[in-house]
């Protein structure tokens, strides 16, 4: 792997430096889980598609530069340099999007990608079920076939964005006498479809970040299910390899918690240094922050080279979930008493936004596939372990 960037590397760096430093907003977006904060933030994908860096891999005529890996992880660098919101259509651009690029019809990335480029279509996972967490293969939830419409009954819970979300997809089982992967269809369903209703779910800060989808006697056709009918397996993994090895979490977003974490110490060294575990973890998450960007660019030089990802991606999911719970503890531990305060709070001072990052964090080690569920994966099918 050479870390020494080309010309075009750096000129096509400097192009989204200026872009961005033109055009994010001065003052940050409301929360993408209030319906204000999500209009916002739809806009704020519509501006980036405008530039076209709504998805810079995507192929021109789809939106996108025609990017490599590399780019994406250069534009992913300046993104979070600038400060640039959160992107609310992730669940869209860096997760199903490429497994359409995969799977897709050629009339399906035509219908989709555009849309979800724009941010005029934004998506929700639908995973989990009640009985059916990190173990998707448990999935109960029917696709009955009925010409050429599938009839979709049954509940997904945790769904992320689903509360103002435009489409969900997710896995259904289309044969009943089927068991664990086999028998399940991959299927994308618009939510404004008559029998779905959507009941929101109160996050730890009180705000509805995600939802159940309950589905009764939902119609969908055919023509929206993506691979065969059975397949359902095979395409999720594909979208579970860009949720938890490349796509979703991206070095940049680390390093960008890591500045910040030093900079906090830094400003409290007095105090922090009444304890020398601080400085070591201050110290160990810039280390790790830096290692995860050099796994990622080896894993994307792999990828651009024909490689895939495989079940490395479960210690990718380990390693950065763990590492973002680690640097936001951290920095409680540096703010002591007055971690304790919200942004917003009269006294708040300097406290940032550490300790919704921390609240945050604490649910990094469950979705994606929890971390237990990972470290089966790592054992069974890296380690060769038995069941």
């Amino acid at each position: 792997m050479n870390l020494t960037f080309t010309d075009t590397q750096e000129a096509f760096r400097q192009e989204a430096r200026e872009w961005l430093k033109a055009n994010v907003p001065d003052e940050p977006l409301k929360s993408f889980d209030t319906e204000e904060g999500f209009q916002q933030h739809r806009e704020w994908e519509a501006k980036l598609n405008e530039g076209r860096w709504g998805m810079v891999t995507w192929p021109e005529d789809l939106g996108g530069r025609g990017c490599d890996l590399i780019e994406w992880l250069v534009f992913e660098e300046e993104y979070y340099r600038a400060g640039a919101p959160l992107r609310v259509n992730q669940n869209g651009i860096f997760l199903l999007g490429p497994t359409l690029m995969e799977y897709g019809t050629d009339a399906q990335k035509a219908r989709f990608l555009p849309k979800m480029a724009t941010g005029e279509e934004i998506w929700c996972q639908g995973w989990s079920e009640p009985n059916a967490g990190s173990d998707m293969a448990a999935i109960r939830s029917r696709a009955d076939r009925d010409g050429d419409h599938y009839v979709i009954n049954g509940q997904k819970t945790w769904s992320t964005r689903a509360v103002w979300a435009d489409w969900c997809f997710g896995m259904f089982r289309t044969d009943p006498e089927s068991e664990r992967h086999r028998g399940l269809t991959f299927i994308l369903v618009p939510l404004d479809t008559p029998g779905i209703t959507v009941r929101p779910i109160p996050q730890l800060d009180g705000l509805p970040g995600f939802a159940e989808i309950f589905f009764d006697d939902v119609r969908v056709p055919v023509d929206c299910r993506l691979g065969g009918e059975g397949d359902g397996w095979s395409v999720a993994m594909a979208t579970a390899g860009f949720e938890r090895g490349l796509l979703l979490r991206s070095p940049a977003r680390f390093q960008e918690t890591a500045r910040r974490l030093v900079e906090l110490y830094k400003c409290h060294r007095a105090s922090a240094d009444r304890d020398p575990a601080v400085k070591a973890a201050v110290m160990q998450a810039w280390m790790d922050a830096e290692a995860y960007c050099l796994t990622t660019y080896q894993t994307a030089c792999r990828m651009i080279s024909g490689g895939k990802i495989g079940a490395e991606a479960s210690t990718n999911k380990i390693f950065w979930s763990e590492l973002d719970q680690a640097m936001h503890a951290t920095a409680l531990s540096i703010l002591g008493a007055r971690a304790e305060l919200m942004s917003h709070a009269p006294d708040a001072g300097d406290v940032g936004n550490w300790l919704d990052g921390w609240l945050f964090s604490q649910s990094g080690p469950i979705y994606a596939g929890t971390n237990e569920i990972q470290r089966n994966i790592i054992a069974e099918r890296m380690l060769g372990m038995p069941r």
